[in-house]
C-alpha cells in the first residue's frame, strides 16, 4: 500500500488522464508547440503518446509540469476557461 501524499497534486491522476486533458485543451498541434517531441507532432495518437512517456523521464516530467502549469492558471480568479476566449464585456 502506498503511503499518502497530501502535497502532490498529481497523486491519483493517471498519465492518460494528463494527456487527454492536456489535448483537450491544447489539441496535438498546440502540445506539440510546447513540447517538442515526436509522438504530438508527427501522427498523434493517446497510445503512442503514453507508450513513449513511461519510457522517457524527462518528456513526463514536461508534461506534467505543463499540466500542473494549467492547472494553476486555471484556478486563478479572472481565468477564462479557454485560452483563447475574450471575457466577455458588459454593456454600461
Amino acid at each position: 500500500m502506498t503511503a499518502p501524499q497530501p502535497n502532490n497534486p498529481l497523486h491519483g491522476i493517471t498519465l492518460e488522464r494528463i494527456v487527454n486533458d492536456l489535448v483537450a485543451r491544447f489539441g496535438w498541434a498546440g502540445l506539440g508547440r510546447r513540447i517538442d517531441v515526436r509522438c504530438f507532432n508527427h501522427e498523434p495518437s493517446i497510445a503512442s503518446s503514453l507508450k513513449f512517456l513511461r519510457r522517457t523521464p524527462w518528456a513526463r516530467e514536461q508534461v506534467e509540469a505543463l499540466y500542473l502549469e494549467t492547472l494553476r492558471a486555471a484556478s486563478q480568479p479572472g481565468a477564462a476557461t479557454e485560452p483563447n476566449t475574450p471575457r466577455s464585456r458588459s454593456n454600461t
